[in-house]
């Protein structure tokens, strides 16, 4: 029998607002909609949005939201509500990364940790509105 092993497809974020955390990450990383999950016109219903979406690339893997009731942010780096999933980013260089964190604050994301002065791997870690962890890090 073949070695057939499961493909990841998508990872899937929960949030108390699936259309505002598509926003922060489409904005933040250069992606766009799945057909059909685009925002709708302006005083129109947005079901999709109060939902389920989906953020695709050219070169990685998709980015879904989902809808839940209520999302406990994440307390990291204290451990009360720990992380349970967080992305990790990576850009070019310091130069970079600096440019990366003023996009992420000025969308949302709030800042976690720095460690800019590290001279083998420089990284910030931020939270998306919904609270979950994100790392930018050069390499």
């Amino acid at each position: 029998m073949p070695d057939v092993r499961p493909v990841i497809r998508q990872v899937v974020l929960d949030t108390t607002d699936p259309r505002g955390l598509a926003e922060f990450y489409r904005e933040l990383f250069g992606l766009r909609y799945r057909e059909g999950d685009e925002p709708p016109a302006p005083g129109e219903p947005d079901p999709n949005g109060d939902d389920w979406l989906v953020l695709r690339n050219d070169d990685g893997v998709p980015l879904a939201f989902q809808k839940v009731e209520h999302l406990p942010p994440s307390t990291w780096p204290d451990h009360t509500i720990p992380q349970q999933l967080h992305l990790d980013t990576s850009v070019p260089d310091v130069a970079a990364l600096d440019s990366a964190h003023e996009r992420a604050t000025a969308l949302g994301a709030r800042l976690l940790f720095d460690r800019t002065d590290d001279p083998v791997e420089p990284l910030r870690v931020y939270a998306d509105p919904s609270g979950h962890p994100f790392c930018v890090f050069v390499g």
